[in-house]
């Protein structure tokens, strides 16, 4: 007998399956807008190749790859916007892969997800509601490598 199962995790992540558990072919799907597709088995994701995994795919269908990853690395540092769509012509910089980019409060950051206060420790939506404390490490690599938000003359 096959049903379909679709399950809720924590009100905003959902699994979507055919059967009641992690076992067999599914898809997890993150509030963020991306999504994590395997064969399961016993609650593991396994492919045939490998014996484990998945793939996660993000919200603009830019798919993860373990191996061989090209994307945003020190050869090809283009927005995923930009290697679909090619670079905006000069003077037109682009800052973000979203476009136009959020407008960032001075001495905060702009960490992908969300705007980022450093003295509160604090990441917010872009609509500026609570999204979640930052750790350490995530303090740290939004210090060493996120937008800073700064005055117009301290701009380029």
């Amino acid at each position: 007998m096959e049903c379909k199962f679709f399950a809720v995790v924590k009100k905003t992540n959902h699994f979507k399956s055919v059967f009641l558990r992690f076992h067999g072919h599914g898809t997890l799907y993150f509030r963020s807008g991306g999504h994590f597709e395997a064969n399961w088995e016993q609650g593991k994701a396994v492919t045939a190749e490998t014996g484990n995994g998945g793939t996660y795919t993000f919200k603009d269908e830019l798919h993860c790859a373990e191996e061989e990853w090209s994307y945003c690395v020190p050869a090809d540092r283009r927005f995923y916007s930009e290697v679909c769509q090619g670079i905006k012509p000069a003077g037109r910089t682009q800052r973000t892969d979203a476009e136009p980019s959020a407008e960032v409060p001075l001495d905060w950051y702009d960490c992908g997800d969300g705007l980022y206060n450093p003295y509160n420790r604090v990441v917010y939506t872009y609509s500026n509601k609570f999204l979640r404390n930052a750790d350490i490490d995530e303090h740290e690599w939004i210090l060493r490598t996120c937008r800073k938000g700064v005055t117009p003359e301290e701009q380029f």
